[in-house]
């Protein structure tokens, strides 16, 4: 059974394991992406992780639309703007301009009078941050918007960013999601830090770092058939996840999870969700398998000194 989580301090709860929606309309057309968020809300999955850029821009916020219908109601919908939706750069950023626009666009393509968690998806210089905050409180106060959350900001501007809500009493950003996983811990240095003392949610995105934590890449042997790292070509993700060091911690990680009986995807989904501070472990899938591979592979309850050793293996370069 999937743990339902509180988002940070705030009064959002969702599931600890959630849905990315980035593969709908890119890998996975409609017919495809139908059985995947189906499983999905059969296992109990109730935070749907979408953007109005993902699917080739709006292409998986119009999936969505069509497979959730009625059930739309069930789930906690995120959806991110700033990114840019149009080959001119006009479509794009932070300013209140732009957010009115964005956020009806992202309503008419999900069908919906609401959006549960609308995030910032990439901080824009060239608009105030406390411009970005003032309208989004304005979505809030409007209904059109739950809660409002960001992704990709320096700890610095998230901080700025509460400030001003705190100061002028208007919605504040419950919610952080940026890329965290046993391979990538760069936001424990100033990031989490922040997201502790202000009480907000983190919300980390590959979590199996694009499949590299699922065991199936072996050190010096070609990508498996079908995988991300072999077929998908206008992202180099082998160039921004595979090192000598990461292969040497994947080995060492996956010693580790054998000795005990498990998989190296389990050792990877139970760590996130053994920390207090994540509020929810966000896992694409291209198929209904791999939803409940992902579900699954989070029931290993990890102890302190399990954990003390996972950050040693880490910690120690190759």
């Amino acid at each position: 059974m999937i743990q339902q989580r509180n988002v940070g301090k705030s009064g959002l709860r969702v599931s600890s394991i959630g849905l990315g929606c980035n593969n709908f309309g890119r890998s996975l057309d409609l017919a495809a992406s139908r059985p995947v968020i189906h499983k999905a809300l059969d296992l109990g999955i109730t935070f749907f992780d979408c953007a109005d850029v993902y699917g080739r821009r709006g292409g998986a916020e119009t999936i969505l639309a069509e497979v959730l219908g009625p059930r739309r109601k069930d789930i906690v919908l995120t959806t991110k703007f700033g990114r840019r939706m149009d080959d001119a750069g006009r479509l794009m950023g932070g300013s209140r301009r732009y957010i009115v626009t964005a956020v009806e666009a992202s309503l008419r393509r999900l069908k919906t009078d609401w959006i549960d968690l609308y995030q910032y998806h990439l901080f824009d210089p060239l608009t105030p941050i406390e411009e970005t905050v003032r309208a989004l409180d304005d979505l809030v106060r409007q209904g059109k918007v739950r809660y409002v959350g960001c992704s990709h900001l320096a700890a610095r501007i998230v901080v700025d960013a509460l400030w001003h809500a705190r100061a002028e009493h208007l919605a504040g950003f419950v919610a952080c999601e940026d890329e965290y996983n046993l391979l990538a811990r760069g936001v424990e240095r100033e990031l989490m830090p922040a997201i502790r003392t202000h009480g907000l949610g983190l919300l980390p995105y590959y979590p199996l770092a694009s499949g590299l934590l699922t065991g199936k890449y072996k050190r010096g042997e070609p990508y498996p058939a079908g995988s991300r790292f072999a077929t998908v070509k206008d992202r180099d993700y082998a160039g921004d996840f595979i090192s000598e060091a990461n292969w040497t911690r994947l080995e060492r990680l996956t010693a580790f999870a054998h000795e005990r009986g498990h998989q190296l995807i389990e050792l990877a989904m139970s760590w996130l969700v053994a920390n207090p501070l994540v509020a929810c472990a966000i896992v694409g899938a291209t198929n209904a398998g791999q939803v409940e591979e992902n579900v699954r592979a989070a029931d290993w309850v990890l102890t302190g000194a399990e954990l003390e050793e996972i950050d040693k293996l880490c910690a120690v370069p190759a």
